[in-house]
Order: structure tokens, then C-alpha cells, then sequence
């Protein structure tokens, strides 16, 4: 490009210049508030946090969805914005996460036979074990048993097993193995 030789080149080149810099700034702010619109899906410590503490579930005479999880279980963080949004939609239902890798957690750990995450315990206001699911769940299939829980029916979706991340509460802390590998296994009894 040759540089501006009389008075009209000067003008245009102050002009093209003009709207190339109001382009970038209409562009720097539309792409500023687009980042900060997008929805962030909530994290598991969140979820966790906002959870209700068992023993509170268990004594308060309301269902209970019980969530075996941990923050490094790709299964897990998938299904934390439906766990979210369930959560908001059922309210007259405790939702409790224990995480996997507090060692706090083995008595329910083994009462509850996890060896798979996650791992979903469906209890109903009396404190009883109904039914289980291990794996990701799709959200139409959560919301089902859970109205069913809620209403103190039979849950529709008994025994489900989804993609899990593979969990040993022998392992702990863990050594070489990857605990992020998955694999199915057929849900087992309560």
C-alpha cells in the first residue's frame, strides 16, 4: 500500500482507520459479555457444599437421593448441571454427595456396596434403601425415580448402570492405577 500522497488520501485513510478501531471495540465488548453470559455448569465442591449433611437427611423424614461421587470422575462432573437443575426442581427431596475419597465416608461406602461412580442410592422418608444406579444417567431417567421417590411410589428405573469411573475404597490413596478409567458393571443389590 502506497502511503497517502494529497489531502482526500489522508481523510480516507482516517476514516478506514476510524471504523476499523470502532469494529474492534464493538467486537471486544460483544465478545466480553457473550463470555460472561455463558451459563458456567456448577462445580462438584459447589454441589457438594450446597448439599444436605446425611445425617440431617436421614432424621428429617424426607426421600433422599444419595450421590456417591469424586471431584475427579469425568461420570460425575457430566452430570453435575442436571444434578443442579434437579436439584432446584425437586426441593421437597434431600440431595446428599459424599465424596468417594474422604475416608470419613467408607461405612456408607461399603453399606452400600460403591465400587463404581457414580453411584446413586434412592432412599425414601423412612430412611430405607428403595433402589440404586451407577453410571451417568440421562436427566429424563433421574427425574422419573425421583417423582416417583418424592410421591412415595415405586421408582420406575430400579438398578441402572451408565458409564462409570471405576472406584476402590482399598485403594486409597491411590497408586499407579488410573482412576479415571471406566468401565460398566452390572448394578448389584443394595
Amino acid at each position: 500500500m502506497t502511503p497517502p500522497t494529497g489531502p482526500e488520501d489522508v481523510g480516507d485513510s482516517r476514516l478506514r482507520n476510524l471504523l476499523i478501531a470502532l469494529s474492534a471495540a464493538v467486537l471486544a465488548v460483544v465478545l466480553f459479555f457473550g463470555v460472561r453470559g455463558q451459563t458456567q455448569s456448577p462445580s462438584l465442591t459447589a454441589l457438594a457444599t450446597a448439599s444436605v449433611p446425611l445425617d440431617t437427611a436421614l432424621a428429617n423424614g424426607q426421600p433422599t437421593l444419595l450421590e456417591f461421587y469424586a471431584d475427579w470422575c469425568t461420570s460425575c462432573q457430566a452430570m453435575a448441571a442436571d444434578m443442579a437443575a434437579l436439584k432446584q426442581q425437586y426441593q421437597e427431596v434431600n440431595f446428599v454427595m459424599l465424596n468417594v475419597d474422604n475416608t470419613k465416608w467408607l461405612p456408607e461406602i461399603s453399606r452400600f456396596g460403591v465400587d463404581g461412580i457414580p453411584h446413586f442410592v434412592f432412599i425414601n422418608r423412612s430412611g430405607e434403601a428403595l433402589a440404586n444406579a451407577i453410571g451417568q444417567q440421562p436427566r429424563t431417567i433421574m427425574a422419573g425415580d425421583l417423582t416417583a421417590l418424592a410421591a412415595g411410589q415405586a421408582l420406575p428405573e430400579q438398578q441402572l448402570s451408565g458409564q462409570v469411573s471405576m472406584f476402590t475404597a482399598e485403594t486409597q490413596p491411590r497408586g499407579s492405577d488410573d482412576p479415571r478409567s471406566h468401565g460398566g458393571r452390572p448394578a448389584g443389590a443394595l
